[in-house]
């Protein structure tokens, strides 16, 4: 018993140590993928697909609804300000600083789409996936390269956080430039005066959080009628929040930063895992179907290639250095972990096929077995890449 009770503290103590730990948000989205996953393929799929697509009293549409145009703004304002960040006084602050991470990103978009685009070519109807292998997961490859453990040199891991970061600066100019539908000019003039008041505040130097918040929230609501994804409101709003330091070294974004990020992180991130990442896999879908193929060699084939050759290509070219005291083999990890798509890739999946409940399905299982397989290399090659 004694035995028992010991190792089973050791488990639990483990598990708080990755919940806490950079691996913590992958390892709790992994998990309710998998749970989701689970539940798609169980006798609770009935009811678990009317919990999320059913219709709510009271407040209108579905749980499913709110959680992917409604929550996923939190997540989209929290990815605004990190870019924002970075941009002012971080690793993109600089031209020298961001050559490298902007040219491995815009390679590690563009060959995962044009890898799609080979693959699904002479099948109709699928062509507007082309962006969902063109993004990466931050949580999930932060998490994965934790995972690997000590050893690796830090400027790793720096430069596939700032890569990620830029990538989704790629994917939020995606969104709004390919999957916009039927814009509503009126709604559109709304969130923009909305936004143009948060700005005149920003510019007045108003630095209260309470009186950005409810702009916030009317630009997200004037954006959710306006045709353009609402999520896109997010990530403008926090364009506007004030970066500029006070006199102890703090500012609204770094406060604001701070405080929404965990709730992003841990509870956000996670609920869009779990109302998404669920396939019915005995419902004639399958991986080597021209869609799901397509994705998941984007993400596998298609983001080692792209991020990998700009690497090494602007090294042999001297535009610029590789991150310091990283191996080739260490590199080829890092890119390889770039291919975990995941929670953006979904997004775009639902966004590319908005009438078509089955390609999304099919989308979603490329997205994650490409998003697997990648973070199984990724880990491997880093692993070994250590000794």
């Amino acid at each position: 018993m004694a035995i028992r009770k010991h190792l089973a503290g050791r488990i639990a103590a483990r598990i708080v140590k990755l919940a806490h730990g950079d691996a913590g948000a992958g390892v709790i989205l992994l998990t309710c993928a998998a749970i989701a996953l689970a539940l798609a393929n169980s006798p609770l799929a009935e009811g678990w697909h009317h919990l999320l697509h059913g219709d709510l009293p009271l407040v209108g549409q579905n749980l499913h609804y709110w959680i992917n145009d409604g929550l996923m703004a939190i997540f989209f304002f929290v990815v605004g300000l990190e870019i924002k960040r970075e941009v002012l006084d971080g690793e993109l602050a600089s031209p020298a600083r961001r050559r490298l991470p902007v040219i491995a990103a815009a390679a590690g978009m563009a060959m995962p789409a044009i890898v799609f685009l080979i693959a699904a070519r002479g099948t109709p109807g699928i062509a507007p996936g082309w962006a969902i292998p063109a993004a990466t997961d931050i949580a999930f490859a932060v998490g994965v390269l934790a995972l690997a453990g000590k050893g690796l040199p830090p400027s790793l891991r720096l430069f596939l956080l700032t890569v990620a970061i830029v990538d989704d600066l790629g994917a939020v100019a995606i969104i709004a430039l390919f999957y916009t539908t039927g814009l509503d000019l009126a709604w559109g003039a709304g969130a923009l005066a909305s936004l143009a008041a948060m700005l005149v505040l920003n510019k007045s130097g108003v630095r209260a959080g309470a009186a950005y918040v409810p702009l916030a929230v009317v630009a997200w609501y004037c954006t959710l009628h306006s045709g353009v994804h609402a999520t896109i409101a997010g990530v403008l709003a926090a364009m506007t929040i004030p970066m500029k330091l006070n006199g102890a070294g703090d500012s609204l974004l770094l406060r604001m930063e701070h405080a929404v990020a965990p709730w992003s992180a841990y509870l956000i991130v996670p609920l869009f895992g779990l109302a998404n990442a669920g396939v019915e896999l005995g419902a004639g879908v399958h991986l080597l179907a021209p869609l799901p193929l397509a994705v998941a060699l984007g993400l596998f084939v298609g983001k080692q290639a792209g991020i990998l050759g700009a690497i090494l290509g602007a090294e042999k070219l001297g535009l610029a250095k590789r991150p310091e005291g990283t191996s080739t083999l260490q590199l080829w990890g890092l890119a390889a972990l770039c291919g975990i798509g995941f929670t953006m890739s979904l997004f775009i999946a639902a966004l590319a096929f908005p009438a078509s409940p089955d390609l999304v399905d099919e989308a979603k299982l490329g997205v994650l077995a490409g998003s697997a397989l990648s973070g199984l290399l990724g880990f491997s090659l880093l692993r070994f890449g250590k000794r």
